[in-house]
């Protein structure tokens, strides 16, 4: 089960996030979303559960809950949907003639 989890410190590691989870089941993954210029935290992450019952024991053990100083929003991750504002995407460009 993937878990989202928001509002992070902008110093809290993937070792923090994973020591966390670890408490409620097994841990697959851990991913601190980085800003790809400067490699600072964006203030969330992902974390990745083994079983949906462990995925859903934490949520109700974390959401909520201070973590360095800041209250944490932890739910289940939605797929990521295509944004039609940002247009499609895969197609093929056009040359100027």
């Amino acid at each position: 089960m993937k878990i989202y989890v928001g509002n992070l410190s902008y110093d809290a590691t993937e070792d923090e996030l994973r020591e966390l989870f670890q408490a409620h089941g097994q841990v697959e993954a851990v991913t601190v979303v980085k800003d790809h210029y400067s490699g600072r935290s964006r203030g969330f992450g992902f974390v990745e559960m083994a079983g949906k019952s462990e995925g859903e024991a934490a949520i109700a053990a974390l959401n909520g809950t201070d973590h360095r100083g800041r209250k944490l929003n932890v739910n289940e991750a939605r797929a990521q949907t295509e944004d039609p504002r940002k247009g499609g995407g895969g197609g093929e460009r056009r040359r100027r003639s």
